[in-house]
């Protein structure tokens, strides 16, 4: 009987402490689509200091200044964003889903084997994405970064050999 009568009072102080979390500024969780090789801008009610990326394959972040930031989809998946301000108070707890393309893109299938194309007009291209045939896949990569490579020893960076 005296439980029964102490249950309104602890449902009040869990009203309390729910209010008190609240009044702190660390909002419910809210959820960042991108879709993958696409950058989505983020803005903060609130000036953050540090920001993480649970997961930095999945996706990653560029800092623009203390209220805004670049959110980039890399891999498919889901991971969270993680803000503190000055104080290292957490201000913010997203989550980050990275989807497919959703325009523009023609899978084509051979049995098992896949392979992503990115169209535009009548015309289209390989576009690689992680699931797609190995063959294909390695090919179309393998010439993207030497040609970086080669874009970067131009202009003075680093050795095309590396």
């Amino acid at each position: 009987m005296l439980l029964f009568r102490r249950l309104p009072a602890i449902g009040a102080i869990l009203a309390g402490v729910s209010a008190q979390v609240l009044a702190c500024g660390i909002a419910a969780a809210a959820e960042i689509s991108v879709p993958m090789d696409e950058v989505r801008m983020v803005t903060f009610a609130t000036p953050v200091k540090t920001v993480f990326v649970g997961n930095p394959l999945i996706a990653d972040v560029t800092v623009i200044d203390a209220t805004r930031i670049f959110v980039l989809g890399k891999n498919f998946g889901t991971t969270n964003l993680v803000a503190l301000d000055d104080a290292g108070r957490q201000i913010v707890n997203d989550q980050i889903t990275v989807l497919g393309r959703t325009e523009g893109v023609v899978t084509l299938q051979r049995g098992r084997a896949q392979t992503t194309l990115a169209c535009a007009g009548t015309r289209c291209q390989t576009a690689p994405v992680p699931g797609d045939d190995a063959a294909p896949f390695e090919a179309v990569t393998g010439q993207i970064n030497a040609r970086e490579a080669g874009l970067r020893a131009a202009a003075g960076g680093e050795d095309a050999a590396q």
